[in-house]
């Protein structure tokens, strides 16, 4: 089958955000387990900027990963599968709107069809862009995104909630704004419930993704699109969950002499045939 070109994923992309209900969007850390989740029938893949920062050995934050390892690594993905790929490109890498606009085009002639960019500043001391800087940033990565000669899906991250400032006013606020300045998707991680997410969603007149929870409470891929997601990603709890299994193998070997949990590893020959696939 012919690989798809950079015009049909972006076209692909764009319709599974129309609907009908939500789509699952997992988040590969690495061009491994981008094919790994790209064999199991997922339609569309986003990178993680944890996911990518704990592969280096890293905390996640601004400045631990760098523009053009975030742009390499995404490069990867999207020369791994044949899948619509979006990247997380954090703040930007940059305060500056000008800059943004720049990680666009860049973004672009990696091969991907879509990317975020967030509100975080990544300075402890004020968290959060002030609302106009915000806002002109969003703008200028809209006006980078249709300058394109396809169609790029941006999506704008409201993030109030992870970094210390739980105000679901003004996470909306912005938001709404976001989608008049041009974004595509709206995005605000770390919603608390589903009364929250199911208000973002009525309040906005884009796509909203949610990031899902984990645990055995956390709202299923069906309450979740009941409460108005179109698109459910998952964040870097993949990478975790891979390096806790390994952690917890590591520790059993190590405290018991046990090999017994390796047992349920994916086989070697299995493994080949994901990466030739």
């Amino acid at each position: 089958m012919t690989p798809l070109s950079q015009l049909e994923k972006s076209r692909h992309f764009q319709q599974l955000h129309a609907g009908p209900g939500a789509f699952l969007i997992p988040n590969p850390w690495d061009a491994g387990s981008a094919r790994l989740l790209a064999s199991l029938g997922f339609k569309a893949l986003a990178t993680t900027s944890a996911g990518l920062a704990f592969s280096l050995g890293r905390p996640d934050g601004q400045a631990q990963v760098f523009r053009e390892e975030a742009l390499l690594n995404a490069m990867s993905i999207v020369e791994a599968v044949p899948l619509p790929v979006s990247a997380d490109l954090e703040n930007g890498f940059s305060d500056s709107p000008e800059e943004v606009a720049l990680i666009i085009r860049r973004a672009a002639e990696t091969g991907l069809v879509g990317a975020s960019i967030e509100d975080a500043t990544g300075i402890p001391a004020q968290p959060i862009y002030d609302f106009a800087l915000a806002v002109d940033r969003i703008h200028a990565a809209a006006a980078a995104a249709r300058s394109l000669s396809f169609p790029f899906t941006l999506t704008a991250r409201a993030e109030n909630f992870l970094h210390g400032c739980p105000n679901l006013d003004d996470t909306i606020r912005r938001l709404q704004a976001f989608a008049e300045a041009g974004a595509d998707v709206l995005f605000a991680p770390g919603l608390p419930d589903l009364e929250s997410i199911r208000a973002v969603c009525k309040s906005v007149s884009r796509p909203v993704n949610v990031l899902a929870s984990v645990g055995p409470q956390a709202p299923s891929v069906q309450a979740l699109e009941d409460a108005g997601a179109r698109r459910i990603s998952l964040g870097s709890a993949l990478s975790r969950f891979a390096f806790s299994a390994a952690h917890s193998a590591a520790r059993q070997i190590l405290t018991s002499g046990s090999f017994a949990s390796l047992g349920d590893s994916i086989s070697y020959d299995r493994m080949n045939d994901l990466m030739r696939s």
